[in-house]
């Protein structure tokens, strides 16, 4: 019986070898992190954020020579981005935004609206913007979230806003096609972000996820990484929702 070479095996083909990556978002956490890793799959990546000054940090870090600083939810701006972009393009990973946690009676009707269709609008523009300049077979990836689907106090309109996303990735698969378009569903993960929202409470919620979860151990950016990076590589994938979160949705 023949068994493959070590190091034969250890040098395979990098996954995204020679293609074009774009970070909505890419400056810190989830979207730095898909951008180092497909930097070392071999990929071109273009990084985006609001900051100008953390955005070129990430830049030196990761020899990116392509960054553009700008508000993704400013419509004109993106617009401009897409179309000085030069293409072809094959994936886009949207991290930008994040999840509002007001209480609903204290919401009014403007946050409600801006809370439900932050995602799927920033989503869309973005799908019109790109579609032209994608590669068939290329995809667009958003992010959504597992910690809304069981409605619970202090969620605000999360679990609404949450449920809204993957049927809006099916339909938007459909209408971009040959372009792929796949939705990444995060638990609690370690980021800035995250550190941002719980402040001082951040050890502790570390300390229980680790001790409620299933894979004993928090979740952190390189884990959506590289289910981001194999998502963008395995063409057979769109449509779908796929969840990444240690199983904290069954655990709590």
């Amino acid at each position: 019986m023949n068994t493959p070479n070590t190091s034969t095996a250890a040098r395979r083909e990098p996954e995204l070898l020679g293609q074009t990556v774009v970070l909505i978002g890419g400056s810190a956490g989830i979207g730095l992190e898909t951008a180092r890793r497909a930097r070392a799959e071999g990929a071109d990546v273009v990084i985006t954020g609001r900051n100008p000054e953390r955005l070129e940090r990430a830049a030196r870090e990761l020899g990116v020579q392509r960054t553009a600083a700008f508000d993704a939810t400013d419509a004109a701006a993106l617009r401009n981005f897409f179309r000085d972009l030069p293409d072809p393009v094959d994936h886009v990973l949207v991290t930008a935004g994040g999840p509002s946690y007001t209480p609903l009676l204290e919401m009014d009707a403007d946050q409600v609206r801006e809370a439900l269709s932050d995602h799927v609008v920033l989503g869309l523009e973005i799908a019109r913007n790109a579609a032209g300049k994608m590669r068939p077979g290329g995809t667009l990836l958003l992010m959504g979230g597992t910690g809304g689907r069981r409605v619970r106090r202090g969620l605000g309109i999360v679990p609404a806003a949450t449920a809204a996303l993957p049927p809006f990735v099916a339909a938007l698969a459909l209408e971009l096609a040959p372009v792929r378009v796949n939705l990444i569903a995060a638990g609690f993960v370690d980021t800035p972000l995250s550190a941002s929202l719980l402040k001082d409470k951040l050890d502790e919620r570390r300390e229980e996820l680790r001790e409620n979860l299933p894979i004993g151990r928090v979740v952190g950016p390189a884990d959506v990484a590289a289910l981001a990076v194999h998502i963008m590589a395995n063409t057979a994938l769109t449509g779908a929702t796929y969840d990444i979160d240690g199983g904290q949705q069954f655990a709590f």
